[in-house]
C-alpha cells in the first residue's frame, strides 16, 4: 500500500502551476509535476520532482501518480495546431483521469474555463464542457474551477493587449467592446486550487476577479495606466481578426486565434451575477506592474517549441 503524501501538478514550471506549487512548498507539502517539459527551468531549486506525463503510457502514468493524495490538473492546449489539437488535449486528460482513478488518487482539482459548453460550436469550450462530465461520472472526488480570463507577468493575453498598446497610435476594437472580461490574478487561482486540494467536497467553482469591465472599458484603463492617448476604433470582427492575423505572422505567433475572438464577443469571458473568487484588480495590479507589463511581447509558439527557457 502506498502512503499518499505528494501533491501533483501538471506543469509546476509553467504559469499557473508554478504559483500553485510555491503555495503548496510554504505549506511543507510534498510536490511532484507532471510534465512534457522535463527540461525547462526549474524555479524551484530541486525542491519540485519532475516526473513524465507520458499520455501515450498510461501504465507508467499509473505509477506516478501511485503516492499522489491530490493532482491538480492545469494542462491544456491554448492554440489547436496539427500536431495537438483541442481534440487530442481532451483524449489526454481523459488519459490522465482514468490513470488517476487506478493509482488511487483521492483527489483531482481541475481547471475548466468559464461557460464551458459541450454544444459550443467552439473546440475549446466543448472540450472543456465534456471533461466536466468526465471528471464528475468518474467516481473521484473533485473540484473544478472555472476562470475566465488569467493575467500575471508570466501570462499572455493581457500582456500582448498592452504590448500593442504600447507601440499603435491606432487600435481596432472587435465590433462595438461592449463584451465583457473579468480577469483573475494567477496567483488567487492558485489560491483556490490550495484550499480545493484540503477538501473532498465535490464542487465547480467560478474563478473570477473583482473587476468586470467592457472590453473597451479595459482598454481605455490600460492606456490611462500607460499614459498613452490611442485612438480606439471599432471595426467589423471580421477586419480586426485579419489585422491580428497578420500582427501575428509578423510575430511568429497567433496573437488571438478565431475561436478566442467568438469567445470574446459571444460575451463568454465572464458570468454576470457571481460573485468574485480572486481579490486582486487588474487595474491595480497593472498600476504596479506597468514597467514590465507589455514591455516585450509573450509569443505562445515560441514556448511551445522551446521545452528548456523558463516562462
Amino acid at each position: 500500500m502506498h502512503q499518499r503524501t505528494v501533491h501533483a501538478v501538471t506543469g509546476a514550471f509553467g504559469f499557473s502551476g508554478k504559483y500553485l506549487a510555491a503555495r503548496l512548498l510554504r505549506a511543507g507539502r510534498k510536490v511532484v509535476t507532471l510534465t512534457n517539459s522535463p527540461d525547462r527551468a526549474n524555479p524551484f531549486e530541486g525542491a519540485v520532482l519532475v516526473r513524465p506525463l507520458a499520455f501515450d503510457q498510461p501504465d507508467a502514468l499509473v505509477e506516478s501518480l501511485r503516492d499522489v493524495e491530490v493532482l491538480y490538473n492545469t494542462y491544456w492546449v491554448r492554440l489547436s495546431h496539427p500536431r495537438l489539437t483541442h481534440a487530442d488535449a481532451v483524449r489526454n486528460t481523459e488519459v490522465l483521469f482514468r490513470a488517476a482513478g487506478r493509482a488511487g488518487v483521492e483527489r483531482i482539482v481541475h481547471i475548466s474555463i468559464a461557460n464551458p459548453d459541450e454544444q459550443s460550436p467552439l473546440a475549446y469550450y466543448r472540450g472543456k464542457g465534456y471533461l466536466e462530465r468526465v471528471l464528475k461520472e468518474s467516481g473521484l472526488s473533485y473540484a473544478v474551477l472555472r476562470p475566465a480570463v488569467l493575467f500575471g507577468l508570466e501570462g499572455v493575453l493581457i500582456n500582448n493587449l498592452v504590448w500593442a498598446l504600447r507601440r499603435m497610435p491606432v487600435f481596432g476594437i472587435f465590433g462595438d467592446g461592449s463584451y465583457h472580461m473579468q480577469p483573475i490574478y494567477v496567483d488567487d487561482l492558485a489560491a483556490l486550487m490550495f484550499d480545493q486540494g484540503a477538501s473532498r467536497e465535490n464542487v465547480i467553482l467560478h474563478a473570477l476577479g473583482p473587476e468586470d469591465f467592457s472590453y473597451a472599458q479595459w482598454l481605455r484603463t490600460l492606456c490611462g495606466i500607460l499614459g498613452r492617448k490611442r485612438l480606439l476604433l471599432p471595426v467589423p470582427s471580421w477586419l480586426g481578426y485579419w489585422g491580428s492575423v497578420l500582427l501575428g505572422r509578423f510575430m511568429g505567433d497567433v496573437f488571438v486565434s478565431r475561436d478566442e475572438l467568438a469567445a470574446l464577443t459571444a460575451d463568454l469571458l465572464h458570468v454576470p451575477g457571481v460573485a468574485p473568487t480572486g481579490t486582486t484588480r487588474l487595474s491595480e495590479w497593472a498600476k504596479d506592474n506597468i514597467a514590465r507589463l507589455g514591455v516585450r511581447y509573450a509569443n505562445e509558439t515560441a514556448r511551445r517549441r522551446d521545452r528548456v527557457s523558463a516562462y
